[in-house]
């Protein structure tokens, strides 16, 4: 039986259709080319407002916050992802603060929506990888004046460096005053609260070190009160960071 109602749902379907076909493209490369044109490079005047931006190095479009790049240095063929905030100082155009308070070196890459925020020294050495969505700062909030909010109290900044050669998970936060250590693995979602040793792996919240690299014998042995896993034997060729 005929419906009078099908022949002009297949129009609006077919228009649609052909809309979908012919705009999709369109706004797909229009967004490629807003990506592309916002981008911050070394050369571009935005980039020049940095610190230093090294010589193949990108911030992508489009970022968060980017605050006193000033005392912000990028190395070299460094990838600040999209939707990332930077951030040195207390607020826009600070003054008397060190020109030098967020550092990241060479051939790092710095994952979607993640956030670093230097007050005083913020470090990050080469070849660097994190996950999405990774929070480092130098600075947190007291809360033990308990007539005050606690968005109006601060604890003194403790300097934040990370050693070269290390990857850091999706969700992982770095607190202040903490030093990772060279060829550190820190696993997704950990919360790191103090020091992790250079060839370490740790996890959780706080993160805990669950092995270690035993360079007597070329290999990674479990460590820590919970550690359960074998010992595993490192490829004879191994990354120039290590």
């Amino acid at each position: 039986m005929f419906n009078r109602e099908t022949t002009p749902r297949r129009r609006r379907d077919r228009v649609r259709s052909t809309l979908y076909a012919l705009a999709g493209p369109a706004v797909r490369s229009s967004w490629e080319l807003y990506k592309s044109l916002g981008a911050i490079g070394p050369n571009s005047a935005a980039g020049r407002r940095f610190g230093s931006l090294g010589e193949g190095s990108i911030v992508c479009f489009p970022y968060d916050t980017i605050m006193n790049e000033g005392s912000i240095h990028i190395g070299a063929r460094t990838m600040i992802s999209g939707h990332v905030a930077l951030s040195a100082g207390w607020g826009p155009g600070h003054q008397g603060i060190s020109d030098r308070i967020v550092v990241i070196g060479d051939r790092c890459l710095i994952g979607r929506g993640s956030s670093i925020v230097g007050h005083l020294s913020v470090e990050i050495g080469d070849d660097v990888w994190t996950g999405h969505n990774v929070h480092i700062t130098d600075m947190n909030h007291g809360y033990e004046d308990v007539t005050l909010p606690i968005s109006v109290q601060n604890q003194p900044e403790a300097p934040v460096i990370i050693g070269s050669g290390s990857w850091l998970g999706h969700n992982t936060v770095v607190l202040p005053g903490v030093r990772i250590g060279r060829h550190v693995v820190v696993g997704a979602g950990s919360v790191v609260t103090s020091d992790l040793p250079d060839f370490s792996v740790a996890v959780g919240a706080p993160a805990r070190v669950i092995r270690r690299y035993d360079a007597a014998d070329s290999t990674w042995k479990a460590s820590g009160p919970h550690a359960v896993t074998a010992a595993t034997t490192l490829p004879t060729s191994r990354p120039a960071t290590v």
